[in-house]
């Protein structure tokens, strides 16, 4: 079945205005969204949702609705997804990224590790998390600055995609970490990324759609709790991941467009955590609150 992207073409400001609209909509299901910029030098970028054929009827009128009051006159395009391999595709593009003292790479590039590198081997697949969104470049330069100066005797990591982050705080430290994401196929790409890094023991991998799951029970509350998912969510959990936390204890959180950072510094201390610091990439930001 092919895929299919609805988007619009405007400027940078307006590409980010729709990009939090759709977060806000579509935030909570399994959509892809984006902005990308087209042209530099004349300010022309795209705001994109992905979805597959059988979902664009609907999709694509909702997308409709979004626009209608704050920008009636642009047009929704449409783009057929040639079928390609994309992770062998993406693959090609893909270089070593730096982010504190991690190296995320792919097996492709594993002669660019250098000896005090903590390496981190991640490929392209079915779950998020490369090291190359400013979201997971920003946990990881967070994860280093905080367990080094914290040292959490125990860590959740809330959607854990790739693993990446998991596998990352298990290199620093020998703590025991639960890593959950409501993605079964999520979960088995991450623990056998998990064995591909040389972490066989310490991190459990669970499938939990909520803070219901027994896991969190079983392993908290946690001296660091770290979430890259989408603002919306992360306000939205925010009492309940809080109450989870030991006392004392760090919350990374990301997945966040810089323009929406505030409110879920509020959300958050609402539920009893203050603002450490931010880090800024590409547009996101991760922060740190205790």
């Amino acid at each position: 079945m092919s895929e299919i992207r609805l988007f619009v073409t405007t400027t940078e400001a307006d590409a980010n205005h729709i990009l939090d609209l759709m977060s806000f909509a579509f935030g909570e299901e399994d959509f892809a969204i984006a902005t990308t910029e087209i042209d530099e030098k004349n300010d022309v970028w795209q705001a994109s949702i992905y979805m597959m054929a059988n979902e664009e009827a609907e999709v694509q009128q909702r997308f409709v609705e979004l626009l209608a009051e704050a920008y009636p006159d642009l047009a929704v395009e449409r783009e057929v997804i040639p079928d390609i391999d994309w992770i062998a595709k993406s693959l090609e593009g893909l270089t070593p990224v730096r982010a504190g003292r991690f190296l995320v790479h792919g097996s492709h590039d594993r002669d660019k590790v250098k000896p005090h590198d903590l390496a981190i081997e991640i490929d392209a697949g079915q779950a998020f998390g490369t090291g190359h969104h400013g979201t997971t470049a920003g946990c990881l330069e967070m994860i280093d600055s905080v367990v080094r100066a914290r040292r959490p005797r125990n860590a959740l990591d809330l959607g854990t995609g790739s693993g990446v982050l998991a596998i990352a705080v298990r290199k620093l430290a020998p703590v025991p970490v639960l890593a959950t994401d409501i993605d079964p196929v999520a979960v088995r790409v991450a623990r056998e990324n998990a064995l591909t890094n040389g972490v066989p023991h310490g991190i459990d991998f669970r499938t939990a759609p909520g803070f219901h799951s027994t896991a969190f029970r079983e392993h908290g509350p946690f001296d660091l709790i770290i979430a890259n998912i989408l603002a919306r969510p992360l306000m939205k959990m925010a009492p309940q991941l809080v109450a989870h936390l030991a006392p004392g204890g760090s919350v990374i959180l990301s997945g966040i467009l810089a323009s929406q950072r505030w409110k879920v510094i509020a959300a958050y201390n609402g539920a009893g955590v203050k603002h450490v610091r931010t880090i800024w990439r590409n547009g996101w930001v991760t922060i740190h609150l205790q």
